[in-house]
């Protein structure tokens, strides 16, 4: 196969990355510069992309007080038969 001629960028930089450190990648891990890519890809997007939908934002007042009435009926009732402090 002749040699490829390099085009574009000749120094790495934040968000170029020369072919030869492309090819030196590949040699180092063993696989194809295109292999290279699909491994980097999933790892920048995992960096980037959020985990998760962003929601709604915070709770209004209403929302809140809706909250403690409904888990103020699973609390405890009565008076505390014994108490330890974590931090003293």
């Amino acid at each position: 196969m002749p040699e490829l001629i390099e085009v574009g960028r000749t120094q790495d930089a934040t968000f170029d990355v020369t072919r030869g450190a492309v090819k030196a990648l590949a040699r180092e891990l063993d696989v194809s510069e295109t292999q290279v890519v699909h491994m980097a890809l999933p790892k920048f997007a995992a960096d980037v992309l959020p985990a998760y939908e962003p929601d709604d934002g915070p709770l209004t007042a209403k929302q809140v007080d809706a909250l403690r009435n409904d888990a103020a009926q699973y609390l405890p009732k009565g008076k505390a038969l014994a108490s330890e402090a974590l931090f003293s």
